[in-house]
């Protein structure tokens, strides 16, 4: 079976694969130290299944980073390969998605 037809992917692989992580102990690490959201859910297992349509939230470079993931590659690939499998969201309100999340991560009250 090819990964694009897959229908979830480990969260560790898939930052591996999607080039946000070089390896998959870089990638378990960032994901326990508690700093990486899974659709608005703080992720905290490496073995957390992802699908397309989920959104990735995670500080990476002083910087926070906001993806939807479009599909699931097959391999590590080059940089330009992988960019294809998710799409980067903002803050700034003109992706509704990444504006809903950054209101409901500031304002909510419940999380």
């Amino acid at each position: 079976m090819v990964a694009s037809e897959k229908q979830a992917m480990r969260l560790d692989r898939l930052l591996v694969y999607l080039r946000l992580a070089r390896t998959r102990s870089r990638a378990s690490a960032m994901i326990e130290e508690g700093h990486m959201r899974l659709n608005g859910v703080r992720a905290l297992r490496s073995s957390l299944e992802v699908r397309p349509g989920d959104v990735l939230t995670f500080a990476q470079g002083g910087d926070v980073r906001i993806i939807e993931v479009l599909a699931l590659p097959e391999r590590r690939g080059p940089p330009g390969m992988a960019r294809s499998h998710y799409s980067e969201l903002d803050r700034s309100g003109e992706k509704p998605l990444a504006a809903q999340l950054h209101h409901d991560l500031e304002g909510n009250s419940a999380t």
